[in-house]
């Protein structure tokens, strides 16, 4: 199989492209999909930005960061109260899910707590300002910056159970933890924000602890290749045995499941045995291994993920087990990013020889 690498990046970071609307947001699939995910989620915006970060069309994700800063400016009273009182309830933290055109949060419960969400877009806003392209213009949205790190200091997000990437069963979650210290981390180099150091330490701390587990519940996870990329904060040894165990006991034909008895567009009425493929670990898998150097496998996950595009050339959210179907997410703006990121990092592996 080959890969047109250019033709492939352009025709699919116009599928990205499609999902943002005027507000600057992306909306999580198509626009007019019945599924929900017309609506907007920070976690999605802000994979969705990385394909076109790693291909230096930075004033699309300085559209995109800069509504997400609006997002945290309009909700400030609620940071402020969450950082003075820890909430106690879901609802009163912030919501990783809001309306993509009047960035109003939606009230009914659906895993509210998610602080990887908060900490993704704290890197974001803090990876623009460090390349000079900062969409933080005023003293009040400094402030703001300075209090969703404030928000994660308070909540102790080295041990704060939440829904975590999948918004599902409150528990400690690696995949958590590592999105705020990486955030974190990369705070402390900017000049007029203020990280205790020791909250940086206690995140490393426990995800010692924690890994190679995602949670208390789960062994292997999708999610913890998070851990990997973008955020970077694996040990080497840490790296080998979370792509180990996603391999062996998560890889399948059309994706890879999130986790071992996942209920999720699972077709068994018992919700075994039958979990959905998801698109976006197959290029998750080559961005890794590219980024490792490692050609053989880079070459191989992307021409998988390759395998995955629909006739119509859009990245599906997931394949049901073991079938062609794809669920009605098509395209997945995350997972058309996500493989743009790996055409682009596999593509710079070849140039390197």
């Amino acid at each position: 199989m080959t890969i047109d690498f250019d033709a492939e990046i352009i025709a699919h970071l116009e599928q990205v492209r499609r999902l943002q609307k005027p507000s600057g947001v992306f909306t999580a699939s198509a626009h007019d999909v019945a599924t929900g995910y017309d609506k907007a989620w920070l976690r999605d915006i802000y994979f969705m930005t990385l394909g076109f970060l790693e291909t230096g069309e930075i004033e699309v994700v300085q559209k995109a960061a800069r509504a997400l800063l609006e997002v945290f400016v309009r909700h400030e009273a609620k940071i402020s109260w969450a950082i003075e009182h820890r909430p106690h309830e879901t609802w009163q933290r912030i919501h990783a899910r809001f309306n993509p055109e009047t960035f109003e949060e939606y009230w009914e419960e659906w895993g509210n707590s998610q602080n990887d969400a908060v900490g993704e877009v704290l890197n974001i806003l803090v990876e623009l300002e460090l390349r000079g392209a900062s969409v933080i213009k005023t003293d009040e949205e400094r402030e703001v910056v300075q209090k969703i790190i404030n928000y994660l200091v308070a909540l102790e997000y080295w041990q704060d159970p939440d829904n975590g990437i999948w918004e599902e069963n409150m528990e400690v979650h690696a995949s958590s933890i590592g999105s705020c210290v990486a955030a974190l981390e990369k705070a402390t180099h900017v000049a007029w924000l203020s990280v205790p150091p020791e909250v940086i330490e206690k995140g490393k701390a426990a995800l010692r602890t924690l890994l190679p587990r995602e949670s208390k519940t789960k062994f292997a996870d999708l999610a913890l290749l998070s851990l990997i990329y973008p955020f970077a904060v694996t040990t080497e040894d840490e790296t080998l045995e979370i792509l180990r165990n996603v391999e062996y006991h998560l890889t399948r034909d059309k994706g890879v499941i999130r986790y071992k008895l996942d209920r999720y567009y699972n077709q068994n009425e018992d919700g075994y045995s039958e979990e959905a493929e998801w698109c976006f670990g197959l290029a998750w898998l080559a961005i890794i291994y590219a980024e490792r150097g490692e050609k053989e496998k880079a070459y191989y996950y992307l021409r998988r993920a390759k395998m995955t595009v629909t006739p119509a050339g859009q990245v599906p959210e997931l394949y049901y087990s073991h079938t062609d179907i794809p669920n009605d997410n098509t395209p997945l703006g995350w997972a058309e990013s996500m493989y743009v990121v790996a055409l682009h990092k596999v593509k710079e592996l070849e140039a390197r020889g």
